[in-house]
């Protein structure tokens, strides 16, 4: 049987919820009650008008937004409480952003920038030949340009030795047939 001797539970009930036009219209004479107790305890309710009253006190209540706290119930108010997730954060508008201040980067937006900047110095030393890998690739192109300078000196001999068979076979040609 469930605690508190009832037959059934929670589920099923039908519920109700109040809709926001009702909720705002349930505001709204709530301040216009305060206005008029207002009114009625200050005395002044007959010169001023009450709209004005009224948008002073929005004025007022906007005020009050800025410094958000809740009414707080028993030993709330004697405890202080440091709750980041707690505190509602207020929305900054259009014209209070400081757009010409220095902007803070974010973690990665500063990762991104060192990357680069380390890519950068990299390229520089390799291009300056300071580097590992440009040790390595000036060593095999040094190796590369001997070998194509002892081929290249093969070919030149090669010609000069084709020339000159190809020379003396001419000049032995050319005595036989002056004979």
């Amino acid at each position: 049987m469930p605690k508190g001797g009832r037959k059934g539970g929670h589920k099923g009930r039908v519920r109700q919820y109040t809709s926001p036009e009702e909720i705002d219209a349930q505001i709204k004479a709530e301040h216009e009650k305060a206005l008029e107790a207002e009114l009625e305890e200050g005395g002044v309710g007959a010169s001023e008008d009450p709209t004005k009253v009224k948008k002073d006190q929005s004025s007022d209540e906007s005020d009050e937004d800025d410094d958000y706290q809740q009414k707080r119930k028993g030993v709330e108010g004697l405890i202080d409480i440091e709750n980041p997730n707690r505190a509602a954060q207020a929305s900054k508008k259009v014209t209070q952003l400081d757009l010409e201040g220095p902007r803070e980067l974010s973690r990665r937006e500063k990762e991104e920038i060192e990357k680069q900047k380390a890519k950068e110095r990299y390229m520089k030393l390799h291009l300056a030949g300071k580097t590992d890998q440009a040790k390595a690739d000036l060593a095999r192109l040094a190796i590369i340009r001997k070998q194509r300078e002892e081929a290249a000196k093969k070919k030149e001999e090669e010609r000069k030795s084709r020339d000159a068979t190809a020379a003396a076979g001419k000049g032995i040609q050319s005595m036989s047939l002056s004979k």
